[in-house]
């Protein structure tokens, strides 16, 4: 049985969902996937960007990590998607590049493949709940199998957020617990196309 294909395609301002990915990236591999971590695309203007000294730190330091295409999604078995909320939606670079799936979608590429999704914001109750929920309507339309991470590890009764890992940025870079709730969330995606990859293959064979 082929390993698991993993993309994990976020967005990130400052770096919080920037961790977030990356702690969802070491606990898919460490459930045996591989694994694709990508960005999406900057679109705010270099004005407003430089409004923020972080913004622009973060823009530099990961000037390395490879931009999200569209390959990405059809190579993946599963794909997480971060991005931190924006008036109780995703925010608008990850909004951008999800709008560019439309041939995709078209094509039926995007059907019977496993989501899920976390973020992040400045405040509590900042929307997280509602834009993880966002996200799920676009899942709902490409015909994706959604996979939360509800309360199936320990660690869920202390991150709290039974739709998909969450951190309140105004507290500070994400802790132990929100790292823990993402690599949990990944792992239980990869789990969950592997049955599904294992019970297609069983059937076509």
């Amino acid at each position: 049985m082929e390993p698991v294909n993993v993309a994990i395609v976020y967005y990130s301002a400052t770096g919080t969902v920037h961790a977030l990915a990356q702690a969802a990236a070491e606990g898919a591999e460490k459930a045996g996937a591989h694994v694709r971590l990508r960005k999406v695309a900057e679109t705010a203007p270099p004005e407003v960007v430089n409004t923020r000294p972080e913004w622009v730190a973060h823009l530099q330091d990961t000037a390395d990590v490879a931009e999200a295409g569209l390959d990405d999604l059809v190579w993946a078995d599963a794909v997480l998607f971060g991005a931190p909320t924006r008036f109780g939606n995703p925010a608008g670079q990850l909004r951008a590049f999800i709008d560019t799936t439309g041939p995709l979608w078209f094509q039926g590429k995007l059907a019977d493949k496993v989501y899920s999704a976390f973020t992040a914001s400045n405040t509590a109750h900042g929307g997280q709940e509602s834009t993880l929920l966002a996200l799920g309507n676009t899942f709902y339309h490409w015909g994706g199998i959604i996979v939360p991470p509800g309360y199936t590890d320990p660690i869920q009764f202390q991150s709290g957020n039974p739709y998909g890992t969450s951190h309140v940025a105004g507290d500070g870079s994400p802790g132990e617990v929100s790292l823990q709730a993402a690599r949990h969330q990944a792992r239980r995606v990869v789990d969950t196309a592997a049955l599904l990859k294992a019970g297609r293959a069983g059937r076509a064979a």
